[in-house]
């Protein structure tokens, strides 16, 4: 029998202790492990106990739902990513499919239920909700129609410039910037001089509103300083 290894990441200890608990009832389902999403060393539980499977809850992460995703991707490419959560927000759930996640199950689901596309995602299964699939579908194609036509403004930029740019156009700091992307300040300098070059521009001014004139989002809750 093969045996799915899970990594639970779940800021309510409480409740990951109780879910896993459950799962530890299911003879094919092996919780290596539980963490927070704000533990600095996330990155560094997830290689070490290489899991098949991570169920992560995005409640904290709100708006940076898709960079969290991507973190845990960078860490353990081979693992599947579902999102056990009580968020309904489309956006947050095409933000998770962009970066790789490949299940969104509602946290008042049954444990048979969870337990089901648990199993089923290294069989190469996935699974959204009905009432949020349409959404990211349709916002999933739209990025394909993009990427085929490469003809936008931001298209030359790498994933890691357009971080560094969002974080520009929400007004924050290359220190606050560095911070939340987990790399250095002169690493945040180097995308910016690298941005500016790309996009032919002389100021990070110039460079968001080139950004915001090709609709890069950002979260609207965000204020100048990243504050919420």
């Amino acid at each position: 029998m093969d045996v799915v290894r899970v990594l639970m990441v779940d800021d309510h200890l409480m409740l990951a202790e109780a879910l896993s608990a459950r799962l530890a009832g299911v003879p094919d389902l092996w919780v290596v492990g539980h963490c927070a999403t704000s533990d600095p060393k996330l990155p560094d539980v997830v290689r070490r106990s290489r899991p098949d499977v991570i169920t992560l809850d995005v409640e904290p992460a709100g708006a940076d739902t898709g960079r969290l995703v991507r973190r845990l991707r960078e860490a353990r490419p081979a693992a599947g990513i579902v999102v056990l959560t009580g968020v309904r927000g489309p956006r947050q759930a095409v933000d998770a499919a962009r970066e790789g996640a490949v299940a969104w199950v509602p946290k008042e689901h049954s444990i048979e239920a969870l337990t089901e596309v648990v199993r089923g995602v290294p069989r190469g299964h996935s699974w959204f909700p009905p009432d949020l699939l349409g959404e990211v579908l349709r916002e999933l194609r739209e990025d394909s129609a993009r990427a085929a036509a490469r003809n936008g403004p931001l298209d030359v930029l790498s994933d890691r410039e357009r971080d560094v740019l969002r974080g520009m156009v929400a007004g924050k700091r290359g220190a606050q910037i560095a911070q939340e992307l987990l790399i250095s300040t002169e690493t945040v300098r180097t995308h910016t001089r690298s941005i500016l070059a790309k996009l032919g521009v002389h100021s990070q001014l110039e460079a968001v509103s080139v950004a915001c004139a090709a609709g890069l989002r950002v979260d609207a809750d965000t204020g100048p300083d990243g504050e919420r």
